[in-house]
């Protein structure tokens, strides 16, 4: 697909509404400016995007609902990123054809694994774009516009087909500065982009390795900057040894679990609603963690991640084993059925539960006490996943994705508990 002019032409104006709305100190006149200018472009070039998506930000901010730094930041972030994504996929920037639909490509996946151009070319541009209006309206708020950059790009992996992808990318990324500027949290510039590079390098390399895709990739990415800026490095670390514990258990018996039918979804490929559903409560423990420094915290961290290798190295290793019981009933059910166990996959959970605790130990992150409490708090985890699986998955009331999530609460509160009481 190619650019129409209309489609240039209300990117380019976004740029200057960049520009002139800090120097403009009436937003409502301002915003309503902008709403006709981008409604009459609309109007000339019957073309959506980007013009109502701008016309929606910019009604927000003329509201008072966002402030001008996060309506400019986003606009940067989201107007160049999507112009360097054109580029980078090879897209002719003018052009008199109107598109059928939104531009953009078919398919993100490459078959040859390498991460496609443009993605690369959104985040750089991304990152660099919303820091440059950060300079420029005197800001010093660089993790909210990271974090933000890599939101935007995320978004746009997951929803790349839908025609109101835009609109939903662009809520996205100011919903998430408006977040991480009000948490008000001072990062150096420098030591952030180098963490950055890092969580997108692990990320890349998950997808080169076929265990995560582009959700994946960015996800991860996401939430490895979170834990590395806001708490610690080493949790970070425990984060990445449940991954690597996970992508190497789906790979366990591959074969033979093809064979049976009950081998891990696209080839045990990790999209964003794995990572997130494993790794969502544990990144809110950090940055709850980071804002009040309360120890429980840790514990809920710890408690949520051991669940989360747990139940992972129970599934791809307990459906190896005898026949599963359904932890609900006692009967006998075939492997692969939500909520059946083994004596395999439990014990497989409790090790993989330790291994969790043993590395939080040996970085300084747990005491001995705290081992045994989180050991425990991922099989019990564990048992929960079962639980809401014969209860709720198999009769279609709650997907993988919210299981997974039950379940990692449950262990992270099993543990933050314990260590209060």
């Amino acid at each position: 697909m190619t650019v129409q002019p209309g489609v240039l032409l209300a990117s380019l104006l976004g740029l200057v509404c960049i520009v002139l709305a800090p120097a403009l100190q009436a937003p409502q006149v301002f915003s309503l400016l902008v709403i006709l200018a981008f409604g009459l472009i609309f109007l000339v070039y019957t073309e959506p995007y980007p013009s109502l998506p701008i016309i929606v930000l910019t009604i927000l901010y003329g509201a008072g609902v966002i402030p001008v730094f996060v309506y400019s930041v986003t606009l940067g972030i989201m107007i160049l990123g999507e112009l360097a994504y054109l580029i980078g996929e090879g897209e002719p920037l003018l052009s008199q054809q109107r598109p059928a639909r939104r531009i953009r490509p078919a398919g993100n996946e490459k078959s040859d694994g390498s991460v496609p151009r443009g993605y690369i070319f959104f985040t750089i541009t991304a990152l660099a774009s919303g820091l440059l209006i950060m300079e420029y309206l005197g800001r010093s708020a660089a993790l909210a516009v990271v974090i933000a950059a890599i939101v935007g790009v995320l978004l746009k992996a997951i929803m790349e087909d839908r025609e109101d992808a835009f609109l939903v990318e662009m809520l996205g990324v100011a919903m998430t500065l408006y977040l991480f500027v009000d948490l008000n949290i001072m990062v150096d510039t420098t030591r952030l982009l180098a963490v950055a590079i890092i969580c997108l390098t692990f990320g890349y390399f998950a997808y080169r390795l076929k265990a995560a895709d582009l959700s994946g990739l960015f996800s991860a990415a996401l939430i490895g900057i979170i834990l590395i800026i806001i708490a610690d490095f080493r949790w970070f670390l425990i984060m990445l040894v449940f991954f690597i514990i996970g992508s190497v258990c789906t790979r366990y018996k591959f074969e033979y679990k093809t064979r049976i039918g009950v081998e891990e979804a696209h080839g045990g490929v990790r999209g964003y609603r794995n990572v997130f559903s494993n790794g969502i409560v544990g990144t809110a423990a950090a940055v709850l963690f980071g804002v009040t420094g309360h120890p429980m915290f840790i514990a809920l961290f710890l408690g949520s991640v051991a669940t989360a290798a747990g139940d992972t190295v129970a599934s791809e290793i307990g459906v190896t084993g005898k026949t599963p019981y359904l932890i609900t009933t006692f009967e006998q059910v075939r492997p692969g059925t939500n909520g059946g166990v083994t004596m395999v996959g439990e014990a497989a959970a409790l090790i993989a539960s330790f291994c969790i605790a043993l590395v939080a130990y040996l970085l300084g992150v747990a005491d001995p006490t705290m081992v045994a409490v989180v050991t425990i708090a991922g099989l019990v985890g564990t048992n929960v996943d079962s639980v809401v699986g014969a209860l709720f998955e198999n009769r279609g009331l709650i997907g993988n994705s919210g299981t997974n999530l039950s379940a990692t609460l449950s262990g992270g509160l099993f543990a933050l508990i314990f260590f209060l009481f």
